[in-house]
């Protein structure tokens, strides 16, 4: 494999993670009956409306059907891909609910 060969495959491959991050975020917010688009609006409100997160969310389902997307897990995942101010604001959400309903 060559460098230009290698170059693009760890592209394709941020940008595979990128996604499953954005999805990562869009099934926590299902889960929590939270609106991904006005959350990601909160951190963003320069930024017109995210085709990432308009195409993570047809892939997300019911929360009934989800599976527990643990709020470090979506924090972590978030702070890897340098989504600070995304992060801050799912910090507030998390905040908001009960103690017993934080995990």
């Amino acid at each position: 494999m060559n460098n230009k060969q290698l170059e693009e495959q760890m592209i394709e491959n941020y940008k595979r993670e990128k996604h499953m991050m954005i999805l990562v975020f869009a099934q926590w917010c299902i889960n929590h009956n939270l609106d991904p688009a006005a959350l990601y609006h909160s951190a963003y409100p320069d930024q017109p409306n995210n085709e990432a997160l308009q195409q993570a969310l047809a892939l997300t389902v019911s929360k009934e059907e989800a599976g527990e997307v643990p709020d470090d897990t979506l924090l972590g995942v978030l702070s890897l891909f340098g989504n600070e101010e995304l992060a801050f604001i799912v910090t507030q959400e998390i905040e908001k609910r009960p103690r017993d309903k934080r995990y």
